[in-house]
């Protein structure tokens, strides 16, 4: 029951070291750090997918062929971000990461820390705002640790300012990885602990999850839409999970808290 505290306490760390090395322009450390966080992930990833289309294939060659096309994807990452080749590493990066956290939290310990990731998101995008100055110093140094969803054809990410101003017509929209991420890890956690009835390998509250992710995500983007100013994602995205799950779980009749 620890454990979520224990990452919301990292996740602080984390942030702070960030906010410094942006202040201090210490550009190189975080473009470092990424490519080793990015890469290690792409290798577990990368390798899953070959175990599920080649069962046979041994670990060392597995891994061998995982951290070879993981090293490729990341130096292209580095000397070529643009939009596209973010967003195609960002799935593979948000799928492993999602897979890797749901599994190792159960259903309360997962519910618990999504609660405290929407309450501190809300905090420091709306109150703080330290979030939307990560955001832009992060953006500035074109890192691999956001969604790119440009706005019109021709659009080049890498020529992209990272300031963000109330009001502005943006080029294009940005999401981080963890938006994506928090939320997701529900419907993993649920369908890897909770036994309940569902369709094909998705439990019910599973699938209400996801369902209720989704929707959320939509109510999220047309504010962002509407207000054209930046919006703090895990108070919508975590709530919709966290509903859609319930709903699920009722769905199904299953009690997850006991």
């Amino acid at each position: 029951m620890w454990n979520p505290i224990f990452y919301i306490v990292l996740i602080l760390l984390f942030t702070a070291a960030l906010l410094l090395i942006i202040k201090y322009k210490v550009k190189w450390l975080i473009q470092a750090f990424m490519a080793l966080a990015v890469l290690s992930t792409l290798v577990y990833v990368l390798f899953g997918l070959l175990a599920l289309v080649v069962p046979d294939i041994g670990i060392l060659a597995g891994m061998s062929i995982a951290a070879v096309v993981s090293i490729a994807l990341t130096a292209l990452l580095m000397l070529y971000p643009e939009w596209y080749v973010i967003d195609i590493s960002g799935v593979l990066v948000a799928t492993g990461a999602t897979a890797i956290f749901g599994v190792s939290l159960a259903i309360i310990p997962t519910l618990i820390l999504l609660v405290l990731l929407a309450i501190y998101d809300f905090i420091s995008v709306y109150k703080t705002k330290h979030m939307v100055k990560l955001a832009e110093g992060v953006m500035d140094l074109k890192l691999p640790i956001m969604f790119v969803v440009p706005r019109r054809w021709g659009y080049q990410y890498r020529q992209a300012s990272g300031k963000i101003e109330p009001g502005q017509e943006r080029e294009a929209y940005f999401m981080g990885l963890g938006d994506a991420v928090m939320p997701s890890m529900l419907a993993v956690s649920a369908n890897a602990f909770l036994k309940a009835p569902g369709i094909w390998f998705i439990s019910y509250p599973a699938l209400g999850a996801m369902i209720g992710t989704l929707l959320s995500y939509g109510v999220l983007m047309y504010i962002v839409a509407t207000v054209k100013k930046p919006q703090a994602g895990l108070p919508f995205l975590c709530t919709g999970a966290i509903v859609g799950f319930l709903i699920g779980c009722l769905v199904a009749g299953v009690n997850p808290f006991f």
